[in-house]
């Protein structure tokens, strides 16, 4: 869903409330400028624990109208993740992590002295940290009121000068000789795939419970957005990520189920160094690609060698499965998607299989209302037993899924669908980014470890 920073210089039309006509800067609020780098700092560390809570569609009578968003959202963001649009401390932090709008994942930060406590989706796809910023703010599209950032009531906000470099982390250069005049660095532009967001770097304190604070943290503090409900946390690679700069070694997490959706049932998150590695397995993350697009070095790219459906192999070329140099094709995880996306070539292999396994008829009204397929008619399926799906990586490791992480359930209609997405993309061998990105519906009720001090990837099933 989300993509790496887009740097423009020439915004008048989209950043009305930065730039003058003159192409000068003319901000929005007066604050002190960062023009060095001074040095990240924490006070008592401690364990915290975030909660993770889940982006939800509004209720529907509508039995297919939150797939078919989630579908539709999934899709989008797969589109900006393959065709992005760019021309390690062991202290141990828990935090809530709740699910809410287009089946995404929140957590809740506070920002600022003294601390604004904002909601952001947690986003594994991207860099960059931002909040919906000033009394000023526009978003286009969505709902209101949306909470919103003051600098002017924080003691702690700075915003970050063009000579500083944390300047450059957003762009090759630190901007214009036009734009560095007026002393701030260049505004940022962010793609999304449901949307998009501009604004200005801060310099900020990250508050992780009353005692432990990160300051001089760099956060984007948004003037201007579309069809974004929140802001965005980025737990990308990248120098703008919120593991990058809070120096992590590892950072977890375990997403309730979206069969909670509309409830108060949350899960958690944990950053820092402990974390509990029993029954883990393990598959080490593949080196980001050196691609032109540097949006491919943000990715978590994972080592897929198979799939199986039914405990039978899918026969996929492994051309189809590999990492090129390009930053084409292989497989990345991304808490942003929620509908895991394969290219077709895969995706037409892997539902063929479905289809020879449990041999019904097909549901094509249901596949068109809810942007699913394949869609089975189970109204005459007595004691029926769906195929197991299973995600075989580097290293043996083994994701086995349970049903509900693929099939999404109609009684209704007693029909199951697929909740695995393609687009109508080439299907003569070419590829364009990730081939595969594993979402968050496939990675629900299990236990997920980033260990990025060792470069891997550890995960179990477990009850969110």
């Amino acid at each position: 869903m989300f993509s790496r920073i887009i740097h423009f210089l020439a915004l008048q039309s989209l950043f009305p409330l930065v730039l003058s006509s003159h192409g000068s800067l003319s901000l929005p609020f007066s604050l002190p400028l960062q023009q060095s780098q001074t040095r990240l700092s924490q006070d008592d560390p401690q364990t915290l624990t975030l909660s993770l809570e889940r982006v939800t569609p509004k209720p529907t009578s509508d039995p297919y109208h939150k797939l078919s968003i989630y579908a539709s959202t999934s899709l989008a963001r797969a589109q900006l993740l393959k065709r992005p649009k760019f021309s390690k401390n062991a202290t141990t932090f828990e935090v809530p992590l709740s699910p809410l709008s287009y089946g995404g994942y929140t957590v809740t930060l506070d920002f600022g002295t003294p601390p604004q406590p904002l909601s952001f989706i947690m986003d594994t796809g991207s860099e960059l940290v931002w909040f919906p910023c000033t009394s000023t703010y526009i978003c286009a599209m969505c709902p209101n009121p949306i909470p919103t950032f003051f600098p002017k009531q924080s003691t702690s906000a700075k915003l970050v000068g063009c000579l500083n470099p944390k300047c450059k982390w957003i762009s090759e250069s630190s901007g214009s000789i036009s734009l560095c005049k007026s002393r701030v660095c260049s505004p940022y532009i962010v793609q999304y795939g449901s949307g998009s967001t501009s604004g200005l770097l801060l310099s900020e304190t990250l508050n992780l419970k009353s005692s432990s604070k990160f300051e001089d943290f760099v956060v984007g503090c948004s003037l201007i957005s579309s069809r974004l409900p929140s802001g965005i946390a980025g737990f990308g690679r990248g120098n703008l990520s919120l593991p990058d700069q809070l120096n992590l070694g590892k950072f977890s997490y375990c997403l309730v189920s979206h069969k909670f959706d509309n409830t108060n049932k949350s899960s958690t998150m944990q950053l820092g160094a402990l974390v509990d590695e029993s029954n883990l397995e393990f598959t080490p993350f593949l080196k980001n690609p050196i691609s032109e697009n540097k949006a491919f070095q943000v990715y978590y790219y994972l080592g897929l060698r198979k799939i199986t459906v039914g405990g039978k192999k899918v026969k996929i070329p492994y051309e189809l499965l590999k990492l090129e140099p390009s930053g084409n094709g292989g497989c990345i995880i991304d808490s942003g998607t929620t509908f895991t996306f394969m290219e077709r070539e895969i995706f037409d292999r892997v539902a063929e299989k479905f289809e020879a396994e449990v041999g019904l008829e097909r549901e094509k009204a249901i596949e068109e209302s809810s942007g699913l397929r394949p869609c089975f008619n189970v109204s005459k399926g007595e004691n029926l037993t769906l195929p197991k799906l299973g995600f075989h990586f580097k290293g043996g490791a083994t994701m086995e899924l349970p049903l509900e992480n693929y099939f999404a359930f109609f009684g209704e209609t007693q029909a199951v669908c697929l909740t695995i997405l393609t687009d109508n993309g080439n299907v003569n061998g070419s590829k364009v980014g990730p081939s595969i990105i594993l979402g968050n519906f496939q990675q629900q009720n299990y236990y997920i470890v980033y260990d990025i001090e060792k470069g891997r990837l550890g995960f179990r099933p477990q009850e969110c």
